[in-house]
């Protein structure tokens, strides 16, 4: 299973990525929402992991982009806030159709468990 996680913060995407590829999981990463489209339309991936405040191309329109064009895909978002709490983003993020959403600092054993009964789920 592939997982791309897109985040600006080069140091949480490395953390991600070490705990997914841990678990057995490919991964691949891109900086900004842009990028993680079409990194997509390159090389599919089964789920994303997407950070919500973003410059360039924020996590919003990139999860709107996501049902629409890559719709087998699982969403799952992540935020530690902006100008507002996190609290306040991530039901938007649910209302756009992230499956799951998750407030920073993460909790890894948490998302894998949950990326792992998706992928149970979906097989």
């Amino acid at each position: 299973m592939k997982i791309l996680i897109v985040d600006d913060d080069e140091q949480i995407r490395e953390i991600i990525r070490m705990w997914l590829e841990k678990s057995g999981f490919e991964v691949l990463e891109a900086s900004d929402g842009k990028k993680g489209v079409e990194i997509q339309k390159k090389d599919p991936a089964d789920i994303l992991i997407c950070d919500l405040i973003m410059p360039g191309q924020e996590g919003f329109e990139t999860i709107t982009q996501f049902k629409n064009y890559f719709p087998e895909v699982g969403i799952m978002a992540i935020s530690g806030g902006g100008r507002i709490d996190a609290d306040s983003y991530l039901p938007m993020a649910q209302s756009l159709g992230a499956w799951k959403v998750y407030k920073k600092p993460l909790s890894m054993t948490e998302m894998i468990k949950d990326i792992e009964a998706w992928q149970k789920k979906n097989r």
